[in-house]
């Protein structure tokens, strides 16, 4: 199973806001379609990726006014199926928000019936939330960011303090973001960026 996402450091202290090897996950997560085993960005090692050979496209470090920790989906042949930062609020206030890029072929992206997108799922058990949570309607949204128009799908679940949207990137990547207790506005899509993938390697 894909461990949680475990406290997560300070954007300012480390620059980039990733995590250390200390901060690995312990536990697994209660739900979600992957089963492949979540890795810290840290010292490379077999079953860790060496990074993403896309940009990930979220808010900058810079952006947030909190804490930040950035996740690796690993396939078994060493490549990276997936990146997700988890947006935590100061003060240890707890998650906030997560956003994800799961490139085409990522099992964390097979979702079936009601089931949850997997940056849901992780926002669920990052707040130790064990409530079941289900899809019960998708609706398309158009959105302007910079320029292009983005037809944004906006997930309502059964939970209604989480907020959830996706789209796909020209690239074929799909981005999810998931919020806690706040709404997803066009606010939020003019901060998105594209984060390098040197960023993320190891």
């Amino acid at each position: 199973m894909v461990g949680p996402v475990p406290p997560v450091a300070s954007s300012g202290e480390h620059g980039t806001g990733v995590c250390r090897e200390r901060d690995a996950p312990q536990e697994a997560v209660r739900r979600g379609t992957y089963h492949g085993r979540m890795s810290f960005l840290r010292r490379r090692s077999a079953s860790v990726p060496a990074g993403p050979d896309f940009d990930v496209l979220a808010m900058d470090p810079t952006d947030w006014p909190g804490n930040l920790g950035a996740g690796l989906l690993p396939a078994p042949d060493g490549t990276c199926q997936g990146v997700f930062l988890r947006y935590d609020l100061f003060g240890g206030r707890g998650p906030a928000m997560i956003i994800g890029n799961l490139p085409e072929g990522s099992p964390a992206r097979e979702v079936t019936g009601s089931q949850v997108p997997f940056e849901v799922a992780q926002l669920m058990s990052a707040l130790e939330n064990d409530e079941p949570v289900e899809v019960v309607d998708v609706e398309d949204d158009p959105v302007m960011h910079e320029d292009n128009l983005l037809i944004v799908r906006r997930v309502k679940c059964s939970e209604e303090r989480v907020s959830c949207v996706q789209f796909d990137r020209s690239d074929g990547v799909l981005v999810t973001i998931a919020s806690w207790d706040r709404p997803i506005t066009n606010d939020l899509y003019a901060l998105l960026k594209p984060l390098p993938a040197e960023m993320f390697q190891q």
